[in-house]
């Protein structure tokens, strides 16, 4: 499979780029939550990419992480509105199938966001992070960065929720590759052998729920020494659990997000390095697709080797490793979002 991993000078560009505009054209943003940063960013983006278009955008989310009939009732209000396409974040990427297999019937272009779906030909594209890349960067800096001692690591994985397959596998399920760790079935968490694999608990992605997760596996094994989390709110809790029993500084944390307080937090050593993937650019670039559709019935294509459109990942740490291609944190600074 062939992997691109944006510099700083391209990213930026891309986010730049501006198409023809766009008359009397609407389109849906329908996220997970309307509260998380990332959600947040991704609807700042459509909005700006969407006026810049001249497009009427629509924004709905759900009540919580999870919440599927919240999505299913605003997919049937886009179809209702005669609106030319929907940006989706999936909150059950199996169960909203039907509702966007019938606005696809009803002509609307439907583009997954961040999250694909499952199968993940259901949408008509998917613009995301490589999140098993993702993962597979901040396992493989891990592994580095830990040199004759990753051979006797203690690992905590600090997964998302229990649903499987979604992003959260891809990114758990890349960063033991990348550490090194033989995966059983790679579309779930949980079934690997490696006994340096301490055990697995869920997050909901939040600061609260990494800190029980973190206080669940110290109990298991207190020795933990790596801790894998889905993203950055969750390793801020994970660290807190660690410092109230004063081992936060020797416990290797890693992370997924890129978020402007996770690189902070990379930047004061509470993560050691993070995975930064960006959002606005998934955004602003279904924009430009329900556009493009709306004007000639043209559909996004896929980045070459791979089944979605490929928006990038960088690898974000003061403290390279040999092997495992990164940029700074002054770099991530510039492309952080939240």
């Amino acid at each position: 499979m062939i992997r691109k991993l944006l510099t700083t000078a391209s990213i930026l560009a891309a986010m730049a780029a501006v198409p023809a505009a766009a008359a009397d054209v609407s389109a849906c943003l329908i996220t997970k939550t309307d509260t998380n940063p990332f959600f947040v960013k991704m609807r700042e983006g459509a909005q700006a990419k969407a006026k810049e278009l001249g497009i009427e955008l629509n924004a709905y989310a759900g009540k919580v992480d999870g919440d599927n009939d919240t999505q299913v009732a605003a997919i049937e209000t886009c179809i209702a509105n005669g609106a030319k396409g929907i940006l989706l974040t999936a909150s059950d990427t199996s169960s909203i199938v039907p509702s966007v297999q019938k606005a696809r019937d009803a002509g609307l272009l439907v583009i997954a966001l961040d999250t694909p779906l499952n199968p993940i030909d259901a949408a008509d594209m998917t613009f995301a992070t490589d999140n098993f890349l993702a993962g597979e960067l901040i396992g493989q800096w891990a592994k580095g960065a830990l040199g004759d001692k990753a051979a006797d690591a203690k690992i905590a994985m600090l997964d998302l929720d229990v649903s499987q397959p979604t992003v959260g596998v891809l990114r758990d399920q890349g960063f033991l590759k990348g550490f090194g760790i033989d995966l059983g079935d790679p579309n779930k968490w949980g079934d690997e052998t490696d006994p340096r694999v301490v055990g697995h608990d869920v997050t909901q992605g939040n600061e609260e729920g990494g800190r029980k997760a973190m206080e669940n596996l110290l109990a298991k094994d207190p020795s933990i020494n790596v801790v894998y989390t889905i993203n950055e709110p969750a390793a801020a809790g994970a660290y807190e659990a660690l410092k109230s029993i004063g081992r936060e500084g020797d416990a290797l944390i890693v992370s997924v997000d890129g978020g402007c307080p996770g690189v902070a937090n990379v930047e004061a050593g509470v993560i050691g390095a993070t995975s930064q993937q960006y959002p606005l650019l998934m955004a602003s670039k279904g924009i430009e697709a329900i556009a493009a559709w709306a004007k000639d019935g043209t559909k996004p294509q896929a980045t070459d080797g791979k089944s979605f459109f490929d928006t990038g990942v960088a690898l974000v740490t003061d403290k390279p490793v040999d092997g495992v291609k990164s940029i700074s944190v002054a770099d991530g600074k510039k492309l952080c979002w939240g």
